[in-house]
């Protein structure tokens, strides 16, 4: 059945943030495609650690092997096939495939907005709860896998162990985020875009904003609102 604090926060977005899978065909007022051959959906599984009763994400290493991306940190997840049904089952599905999460332990509680890559890739968040983290034994797929991980979900509202760098894109400075991570004597770096989404996550779920300028690229939903916010102050 897992904890009150779980139990409270699916009864919170069952009754004021209902599930809904953004339409395939909204680009979002931008000229990124969001076919299904150039749709993606990642996992955000949270789970209350028993440890210190806060919710953490499961993160995986991606295989050193892999032509893209290799040996970096990332949520489960992958490009939709054509026999899946929505968004949700895209990120269910290649979490069963790359950490061998049984779809049926995750309660699905919202999906963020897209985010979009300078590749064309349309990025949907899948947010779920694990309410039995014991019922999960993880099976890693080698292929894409090397390892798996949680950190807590709060980390991603907190100026500790983060650095950010500015880059500049066609005439565009945003910030990536760093966030550094050190579990049983090994280091992770959670960075660029996966950073951006747990940090898009952490201020949904935990409703309240990060202690820092984010400054997101336009593409990844550009300036947010804590950021004017903070933005305006600075300026006073």
């Amino acid at each position: 059945m897992g904890s009150q604090r779980v139990q409270t926060l699916l009864n919170h977005f069952r009754s004021s943030s209902p599930t809904t899978n953004p339409n395939p065909n909204n680009n979002n007022n931008n000229s990124f495609s969001s076919k299904p051959n150039k749709r993606a959906a990642v996992l955000i599984c949270l789970f209350e650690d028993p440890d210190d009763g806060n919710l953490h994400v499961f993160l995986t290493l991606r295989s050193s092997s892999l032509s893209t991306h290799s040996g970096e940190v990332a949520l489960p997840g992958g490009k939709r096939d054509e026999s899946d049904a929505d968004d949700v089952e895209t990120a269910l599905r290649e979490a069963k495939e790359e950490i061998g999460l049984d779809p049926s332990l995750v309660s699905v509680i919202t999906l963020l907005e897209p985010f979009h890559t300078r590749y064309g890739i349309t990025v949907i968040p899948v947010v779920g709860i694990l309410s039995n983290k014991d019922a999960f034994s993880p099976v890693l797929n080698p292929a894409e896998v090397e390892a798996i991980f949680d950190v807590p979900l709060e980390m991603f509202l907190k100026n500790e162990n983060r650095r950010a760098e500015e880059r500049d894109w066609t005439g565009e400075k945003y910030l990536i985020h760093y966030f550094n991570y050190e579990v049983e004597n090994k280091q992770y770096v959670i960075w660029a875009i996966t950073a951006a989404i747990l940090i898009r996550a952490a201020t949904v779920v935990l409703q309240r904003p990060p202690a820092f300028l984010e400054r997101r690229p336009k593409t990844w939903g550009g300036i947010t609102e804590s950021d004017m916010i903070m933005l305006q102050n600075t300026s006073r």
